[in-house]
């Protein structure tokens, strides 16, 4: 491996040394913030505690504009069922594996990792020649877009910006979807369950998830609606009680896993169970591509003391709530071929107190079609009963193809590699929106390394990306001379 990767991914290991789950990222301030002391950097933080680090210019770039590099301190923290992973406490163990660094049974936090690690590398590189530099580091990107939309007016100077968040090499992003959670809860009931009836497990495993933006096209298996699907076909043929639900672990991540606990009829147990076999053939058949390990368990729970389950009308509600409401692409895009226009994202499922709390997550490049498909799972939910609240909106980042900086980046990758770059528009939201409607004289790019299965255990950056990612980003910032 060569020298300047081999130091990107060790500055990345330090990184992930450090917890730093969405809205938790103080440690890693704190260690940003030593950093800098540690360097001989000024810096300074906000009341959320985005950091801005700030690097002089090399010698002949005085004068130029300043240049902002962004990128975002969390990291969806998401791991398989049999790691033993404390995101609280735990260092990511991060591992190369052919061309392609892992983690050990948990996200690699390369998103967005990687951009801190490229930054600050550039930073102690005293021979790389550049303008003034304005290391952006936001908080809570993944779960709320926190950081970006806390920022004051007089926090950044710079009017360009370049956001090492995409997740392409060789592919310059220019826009993305905004987007809107709705969280819809329904207060509960409860009634007991007959004594001698059979208390089980019944579990959605071993789905792929992914991100909700960049892989929701690939129709990948939802957890949450599978589940759903199953407990619709249990309750039309059986005498049944549900007990609790859980299911997914966050809007942006389709979920990989939920779980319902119900109580069934002695008579009915071997039934039930051939039945939720059948049904598991079928959903692995259907998602045989992108989830061929897909699993539907049912397994007998012991229980000693009285136990009370949803009250049936209510759970029979519930249950075709979940069925209808939508998962997946609602529309492409008419101008762009290959472009999700909107999308939805049935994201978890929780038990909070007495309540049965839904959280959906809605994707579009248009104002038009996140209002449509966010009236679409109003009027669904509140013809169950239930009650909604949206919030998290962010703006769609429309793109502009005669960017000046849009221009540059594709000479300079051209020069650089004697290639053109793709230009694209991504399903995704990037904090490029949010910093865009904060500072409307901003010019911005988004790139990055190439990373797969963001969100989910199967997170993977591509080294020799990260390489050519370097590569052009120093001769992007050399040719502001």
């Amino acid at each position: 491996m060569d020298e300047v990767t081999q130091e990107i991914l060790d500055v990345l290991k330090e990184i992930n040394s450090v917890p730093r789950c969405s809205g938790h990222e103080e440690r890693i301030a704190n260690w940003l913030k030593e950093w800098s002391l540690d360097n001989d950097f000024n810096f300074k933080f906000d009341s959320v505690n985005n950091i801005l680090i700030s690097v002089p210019a090399s010698e002949g770039y005085e004068k130029s504009p300043a240049i902002v590099i962004q990128g975002h301190m969390d990291m969806v923290c998401e791991k398989n069922p049999d790691s033993l992973h404390d995101f609280e406490n735990d260092s990511i163990e991060q591992y190369i594996e052919g061309d392609w660094l892992r983690a050990r049974g948990t996200t690699l936090g390369a998103d967005n990792g990687i951009a801190l690690a490229m930054a600050l590398v550039i930073a102690k590189d005293k021979e790389l020649p550049h303008p003034p530099l304005e290391l952006l580091f936001t908080v809570d990107e993944e779960t709320g877009l926190t950081g970006a939309n806390e920022l004051m007016p007089d926090f950044i100077s710079g009017k360009i910006l370049f956001n090492v968040d995409s997740e392409d090499e060789g592919v310059f992003v220019i826009g993305c979807a905004g987007g809107m959670n709705t969280i819809i809860s329904i207060s509960l009931k409860f009634t007991p369950v007959p004594e001698d009836y059979i208390v089980c497990k019944l579990a959605v495993d071993g789905l792929a998830g992914g991100h909700s933006g960049v892989d929701i096209h690939e129709k990948r298996a939802n957890a949450n609606k599978i589940l759903a699907m199953v407990l619709d076909t249990l309750i039309l043929n059986f005498d049944l009680y549900l007990i609790h639900m859980d299911g997914g672990s966050a809007h942006n991540a389709i979920p990989r896993q939920a779980e319902a606990t119900i109580a069934v009829s002695p008579d009915d147990h071997e039934n039930i169970l051939s039945l939720t076999r059948d049904i598991e053939k079928d959903a692995r058949l259907e998602y045989s591509e992108n989830d061929p390990v897909l699993s539907i368990g049912l397994t007998e729970q012991t229980c000693k003391d009285e136990i009370f389950s949803i009250n049936k009308d209510l759970s029979e509600r519930i249950v075709s709530l979940l069925v209808q409401l939508p998962h997946g692409v609602a529309m492409m895009s008419e101008d762009v071929p290959g472009l999700v226009e909107t999308s939805n994202n049935l994201a978890t499922i929780k038990m909070e107190d007495n309540d049965l709390v839904i959280l959906s997550s809605q994707r579009s490049s248009t104002d038009s079609g996140l209002a449509e498909i966010t009236k679409e799972i109003e009027a669904i939910s509140a013809s169950s009963g239930a009650n909604v609240l949206h919030n998290g909106g962010y703006p769609a980042w429309q793109p502009d193809l005669d960017s000046p900086l849009l221009q540059r980046c594709k000479g300079v990758y051209r020069d650089t590699f004697g290639e053109e770059a793709s230009i694209e528009v991504i399903h995704a939201g990037l904090e490029c929106a949010v910093i865009g409607s904060k500072f409307q004289e901003m010019d911005m790019i988004s790139f990055g390394p190439t990373i797969k299965n963001p969100h989910s255990p199967a997170e993977r950056l591509h080294v020799p990306s990260v390489l050519k990612v370097w590569k052009f980003l120093t001769a992007l910032l050399a040719s502001f001379s």
